[in-house]
This record gives structure tokens, C-alpha cells and sequence, in this order.
């Protein structure tokens, strides 16, 4: 049972990044899907939840119209586009799968985390 990001890197401000979450030795029926990142000296931060098995989205109001979470169901994957990046956005990002929603004014994450992967550094910076 394993969750794996993938996709990190080094980037440039205003650049772009696609994050993947891969699932092996379960399936993601039934779970919600989230984005979540740790910048060092900083608290985590959930960023982005989707639903498997209904596809709706969440999104934290840091990352709101910058990043977008998708699913392919095919091969068991959810991604993170991630646009207009910033040096704030630099982090350790990981995936995490669990049962229902934990949503604040700050962040967005599942509830009760039954799986969670290692991350993938995210670096901005010119």
C-alpha cells in the first residue's frame, strides 16, 4: 500500500508544475484525495481535496485559482497543476488519502488521513 508524489523541482516565479499522486496496492474508491505541503519552520498546509468517486474539488484560499486537482481513474492517479507559482509556494508537497473533508479558513484536507505518501520537493525561486 503506497501513495507516491512525483513532479517536483526547481522552477521559476510565474512557471508552472504538475504534481502526481500514484496509488499502488489499493484503490482510491471511496476516499477523498488531498494536496498537502510543508515549508520548513512552518506548519503544514493542506492545500486541495478531490473526491474520488464524485470528482468535486476544494481548494484552499492560498492556492484558489492558481492550482488545480484532477483525477485519472484509470490509472489510479490525481494530479496538482500548479500555475503561476510564487517563492511562498516553495515547500515539501505530499499526497494524503482518507475519509471526509477538513475544511478551515486556512486549509482544506481529508479528515481522518489513512494513507499518506512521501512528498516531492517544490522549489520557486529566479
Amino acid at each position: 500500500v503506497q501513495l507516491q508524489a512525483s513532479g517536483g523541482g526547481l522552477v521559476q516565479p510565474g512557471g508552472s508544475l504538475r504534481l502526481s499522486c500514484a496509488a499502488t496496492g489499493f484503490t482510491l474508491d471511496d476516499h477523498e484525495i488531498g494536496w498537502i505541503r510543508q515549508a520548513p519552520g512552518k506548519e503544514r498546509e493542506g492545500l486541495s481535496v478531490i473526491s474520488w468517486s464524485g470528482g468535486r474539488t476544494w481548494y484552499s484560499k492560498s492556492v484558489k485559482g492558481r492550482f488545480t486537482i484532477s483525477r485519472d481513474i484509470a490509472k489510479n492517479t490525481v494530479y496538482l497543476q500548479m500555475n503561476n507559482l510564487k517563492p511562498e509556494d516553495t515547500a515539501v508537497y505530499y499526497c494524503a488519502a482518507g475519509k471526509g473533508i477538513y475544511y478551515s479558513e486556512d486549509e482544506v484536507r481529508p479528515n481522518v488521513i489513512e494513507h499518506r505518501g512521501k512528498g516531492t520537493q517544490v522549489t520557486v525561486s529566479s
